[in-house]
């Protein structure tokens, strides 16, 4: 079936269309590690890693970069107000970041980018662009002139004419009506501390939009098939790749372009003021399975805002109980004889429904209602007549292969582990006994079966596929 996508350029949906018949280079706006991420962040990265499973599904070999944004002006700005080195920052939350992906079952991708292990090709590329005429020098800082792309604001929709234009901004993010010059190179203040790289503009450090570029075309070429990220980076963040890519390389950079909704708390954006901000390890707290989580974060289509509410959770456990089902009745069928063509048929044609809507710019809601409907079928033939063992198999083949796209419908068997458990109260007593070290390395291996610990007053709390569990 040929795949079909909204491509945010181009504003309509249109054949997804590969440089390499059968390979897809994909690029994905990563974290940005200064504090953890959130719900919010969580959508977006659920959203490419259905589109990734997908492209995958549908016999594709994908290459997919995300890259990790460990220095900009929010960490910076961490890092002065704690006093802290950057590393200290960023490498925690760096740690998290793969622990929560981990849980929420999204597959990682092949390459995940550190900003500060490229500036040297950041700063390659700031070479072309000064050569090139797109970019000057001011005072330590070089900047992108942006009326020298004249075909800046495509991919938005914004006129150049109307923009603010000549005037030079040095912060990496700013309002949608705000377009000027933007900084390519930041001269070193001393505001940013002991972060700093030489190069012959002098020491400073590179700008935030500069970095996507530098490491797209490291890792994926000059030219590459899709760009992906979340609605809020289209201006200016990648109104801006798009510029300095194309100046500086001549070459049409990504060929299509794809972008997530918001997130919205109980109808309303996330802020700090409201107190709606959540990360998961907030919601796993309140008792939240990572399970229904990824339901919630998924079962939206990604162009549609997503409202998380307690009454979605609710909504998503209930529709797991019901996918449950089938796969119980699967797992206990016996007895002798053939597949029936009616439970043949409905596999079948539930396949080609949920290959279908998938192919439809990954319309998520028609690709479960095919499950649902899958469900009702079944449970009705088996009041008929009971499932055999060969049926029963048929079923759950069917449920694994369409789970290597959703994720969610083969549930992780949710009892703890002896083993586990004795490991945990093993590292429990290290600690007590201050041996730090081994119990650091034992929650690492720890981590690496897939068991997150987080030691509290309460005990260690212990975040699993499974659920939560507080071992004293």
């Amino acid at each position: 079936m040929p795949f079909s996508i909204y491509d945010t350029r181009q504003r309509r949906k249109v054949p997804f269309e590969t440089i390499e018949p059968g390979k897809v280079k994909m690029y994905t706006c990563g974290p940005t590690v200064y504090k953890d991420a959130t719900i919010g962040n969580f959508r977006t990265y659920i959203f490419e890693d259905l589109l990734r499973r997908t492209l995958k599904y549908l016999g594709y070999q994908v290459m997919q970069v995300m890259n990790i944004t460990d220095v900009d002006d929010k960490t910076i700005n961490e890092a002065k107000l704690t006093g802290k080195p950057l590393n200290e920052i960023t490498k925690p939350v760096i740690e998290q970041f793969f622990r929560d992906i981990d849980l929420l079952n999204i597959e990682r991708v092949e390459y995940y980018p550190l900003a500060t292990q490229h500036v040297h090709e950041m700063i390659e590329l700031i070479e072309k662009l000064l050569r090139s005429g797109n970019a000057y020098r001011m005072d330590d800082s070089i900047y992108f002139s942006i009326t020298s792309f004249p075909e800046y604001g495509k991919l938005s929709g914004m006129k150049l004419n109307k923009l603010k234009c000549g005037v030079r901004i040095d912060a990496d993010e700013y309002e949608k009506d705000d377009s000027r010059d933007f900084a390519l190179w930041k001269g070193w203040t001393e505001d940013d501390g002991d972060v700093g790289w030489d190069s012959p503009f002098g020491r400073g450090r590179p700008g935030w939009h500069i970095e996507c570029s530098a490491l797209s075309r490291k890792y994926l070429g000059e030219e590459f098939d899709l760009h992906t990220g979340g609605v809020d980076n289209i201006f200016p963040h990648h109104e801006n790749e798009i510029a300095q890519s194309v100046a500086a390389t001549g070459k049409s950079y990504a060929q299509h372009w794809m972008h997530s909704a918001h997130l919205m708390v109980d109808g309303e954006k996330m802020s700090k003021s409201l107190g709606n901000v959540f990360t998961l390890t907030d919601l796993l707290n309140k008792g939240n399975s990572v399970r229904a989580l990824r339901y919630v974060l998924m079962a939206t289509y990604y162009r549609h805002q997503l409202n998380f509410t307690n009454e979605a959770v609710s909504v998503a456990n209930s529709s797991l109980k019901r996918l449950d089902t089938l796969y119980q009745a699967a797992k206990l069928a016996s007895g002798s004889g053939a597949v029936r063509y009616l439970i043949q048929e409905k596999l079948e044609i539930t396949r080609d429904d949920f290959k279908s809507s998938l192919t439809d710019d990954l319309n998520i809601s028609e690709a479960l209602a095919a499950l649902f409907k899958l469900v009702t079928n079944v449970h009705q033939a088996i009041g008929e007549t009971a499932l055999n063992r060969n049926e029963g198999i048929a079923i759950m083949d069917f449920w694994m292969d369409v789970d290597r796209v959703l994720g969610f419908l083969v549930s992780k068997e949710t009892a703890f582990p002896d083993d586990i458990a004795l490991l945990i109260r093993e590292r429990i007593s290290l600690r007590c006994n201050r041996m730090f070290e081994k119990a650091d390395r034992f929650r690492d291996e720890l981590a690496k079966k897939g068991f997150h610990l987080e030691d509290t007053s309460d005990g260690t709390v212990v975040i699993w596929q499974g659920g939560r569990k507080i071992i004293k």
